[in-house]
């Protein structure tokens, strides 16, 4: 005969690892507005750039991606005076590299 599954355990476990995945995914976006000098910038600024960032068109999405990727190989191409590859966690938050990268309206 087999074992009954407890399910409420096994939710019970995948609720706790949600958690803490969504934790580990906020650090490292912390991580990254640190490491690309962004904390420099107010909190109004830094949602305002953000937001705009959401309602930018593809093409400059892409180059922000690559300014992004170029960040974390360390060619500083994309990265801002003083910001230089000091978030090395951070790189494997994909989803939070293009809004962060690009700063266009920063200029």
């Amino acid at each position: 005969m087999r074992k009954p599954r407890d399910f409420d355990a096994e939710l019970q476990a995948l609720t706790d690892k949600a958690k803490m995945l969504k934790t580990k995914k906020q650090g490292q976006l912390g991580e990254l507005v640190v490491a690309t000098g962004a904390s420099a910038m107010s909190i109004e600024q830094l949602a305002g750039a953000l937001l705009d960032a959401i309602a930018a068109d593809a093409s400059r999405k892409e180059a922000w991606r690559k300014s992004g990727a170029a960040f974390f190989r360390g060619d500083g191409a994309s990265a801002r005076p003083g910001a230089r590859r000091g978030a090395g966690s951070a790189s494997a938050s994909g989803a939070g590299t293009p809004p962060t990268s690009g700063e266009g309206s920063a200029a």
